[in-house]
Formats: C-alpha cells, sequence, structure tokens
C-alpha cells in the first residue's frame, strides 16, 4: 500500500469518525479555543462530560466533508482557525450552559456557529440557549401553569354549584 492511500485511507476514517458523531447528535456547537491553555480544555470537557456532551477537535475540512455527508447546512464559512466542536445525545441548552459559563470565566473562546436540528445557529442564538432554565425549571414552571389553570376551574365550578345551592 503506498503512503498516499494509506493518508487517504486514515483521512476517510476521520470522516467517518466525525460524520458518525454530527449523526448522532441533535446539535453541533463550533467554538473557537484560541488561547484556551490544556489544563482549561481539560476543565470544559470534563463539565460537558457531565451534561452528556462531547469536545471534539479535528480539522476544519475533515469536519467540512463530515458536515456535507450528513447533509446539513453549509458552515464552512465559519470553520478558520483553532475550532472545537460539541455534539451531545440530547440537551443543547445545557452544552451552551457550560460554554456560556467557561467562555465568561476565561475570557477565551468565542462561539463560531451551530447547527441545531439541521438548522444553522448564530452564536447570540446559542449564547441565548445557554441562558435558557434547565429543563427541571422549564418542566415545574409548566406543571405549575398547568395546576393553576386546574386549580381556577375548580374554583369556578365550585363557586357556581355554591350558588345553584342557595337559590
Amino acid at each position: 500500500m503506498s503512503t498516499d492511500m494509506k493518508v487517504n485511507v486514515d483521512k476517510e476514517a476521520i470522516v467517518a469518525q466525525l460524520l458518525e458523531k454530527v449523526n448522532a447528535s441533535p446539535f453541533l456547537l463550533v467554538i473557537d479555543y484560541a488561547g484556551v491553555s490544556v489544563p482549561e480544555f481539560t476543565k470544559l470537557r470534563a463539565e460537558l462530560a457531565a451534561t452528556g456532551a462531547r469536545c471534539t477537535v479535528a480539522k476544519n475540512s475533515f469536519m467540512v466533508k463530515a458536515i456535507a455527508e450528513a447533509g446539513l447546512p453549509d458552515i464552512s464559512s465559519s470553520l478558520k482557525g483553532q475550532t472545537a466542536y460539541v455534539t451531545g445525545d440530547k440537551d443543547v441548552c445545557a452544552a451552551a450552559k457550560v460554554l456560556n459559563a467557561f467562555i465568561k470565566a476565561s475570557k477565551k473562546g468565542a462561539y463560531k456557529v451551530g447547527i441545531l436540528d439541521g438548522a444553522e445557529l448564530t452564536p447570540d442564538r446559542i449564547r441565548a440557549l445557554g441562558e435558557l432554565p434547565s429543563r427541571e425549571v422549564l418542566l415545574a414552571t409548566l406543571l405549575g401553569t398547568i395546576n393553576g389553570a386546574g386549580a381556577a376551574l375548580a374554583r369556578v365550578i365550585q363557586a357556581f354549584v355554591d350558588k345553584q345551592g342557595e337559590s
């Protein structure tokens, strides 16, 4: 096997791994990690892992190929410089929340672009996802709203019944 063929096989294997990650995730967040130290990056990866997200560093050209093969929007114009890719199993908001905290605390790194359910996200939209309350808080709010409406309906019915009893 010639060296060129081995290099092509290696590149194809890397692109295939990236494609697998992209296809398995409902989101892809792209960050610039220039100036981030190895210990900071290691800590960021651990915090992302706690939310079910993974941070991958790959050649931008490889990721462009994987994204194209996945049929996702062309974000190649944003893939320049030191770029890290965050994917996960489910909760994009939790991953964005970790990234928001990291960027704010370290004053390093920045959002470049993202993809959520096949739609391109701007840096501001990614930041906004990270500012949303947690899933548990949103569910509790929803349940409180549903419970409040049910309680109000019960009071109206009870008042009607009470009024009918007075007649």
